[in-house]
């Protein structure tokens, strides 16, 4: 019986004995793919947040550079093609220039090759907003005006003085549709002193006036 049972403990041992170093393999080689695969897992999730922070500054660059292309140019005012008679009137004056959607268009097409073509759109945004006289619309159009033209974050700001910006800032706290009536006053004699001469002066005028006199020649 002795025997037996030194036998039987012998088998068990030998039965035992591989297990046990390919059980400490099987678990060293897990702990080193844990290892691993932490290692792996935390330099791929810090290189794959890297690009994608990377990937959304870049969209966000492509996104904003496209956007200012496109509102680089906006629509124009429907109008008819300007007379030469009213052609030759824009040299009169400044409000008679802006009295016409013709003239606004061609004094806007000169005010972009100058890169100064903010000044008519905050103008012309504030002559719709006179128009208006529900009060949510009114405060949902003082809104824009003020996040595209009067916000120092938008790259359509107009030239304000400090005493024009506190005026306007007060009147937000309730818009009204004579919120930016300084404003708009300022940015005209702007237009008016500083750029109109030019525009007189441009190729623009010129060759429309010329184009206009042929046409009227020939008639």
């Amino acid at each position: 019986p002795m025997g037996s049972e030194r036998t039987e403990i012998r088998k068990r041992q030998m039965a035992a004995t591989p297990e046990t170093p390919g059980a400490a393999q099987a678990q060293l080689s897990t702990g080193n793919r844990g290892s691993n695969a932490c290692c792996f897992c935390w330099c791929c999730c810090c290189s794959c947040s890297c690009l994608t922070v990377r990937n959304q500054e870049e969209e966000r660059a492509r996104r904003t550079s496209h956007e200012l292309q496109a509102e680089g140019i906006p629509n124009c005012e429907e109008s008819p093609a300007p007379t030469l008679e009213e052609v030759n009137a824009w040299a009169q004056s400044f409000d008679k220039l802006m009295l016409t959607p013709a003239g606004r268009n061609a004094f806007r097409e000169f005010l972009r090759t100058e890169f100064s073509e903010e000044n008519m759109l905050f103008w012309m945004a504030c002559e719709e907003l006179k128009q208006e006289s529900n009060k949510s619309v009114i405060e949902e159009k003082a809104r824009l005006i003020y996040e595209d033209y009067i916000s120092i974050l938008s790259p359509k700001e107009v030239s304000l003085d400090s005493r024009v910006r506190e005026v306007i800032n007060r009147n937000m706290l309730e818009p009204s549709q004579h919120t930016f009536d300084d404003a708009q006053l300022q940015i005209y004699t702007l237009m008016h002193r500083d750029s109109y001469p030019r525009f007189m002066n441009s190729a623009i005028y010129k060759d429309l006036l010329q184009s206009l006199s042929e046409k009227s020649t020939e008639a």
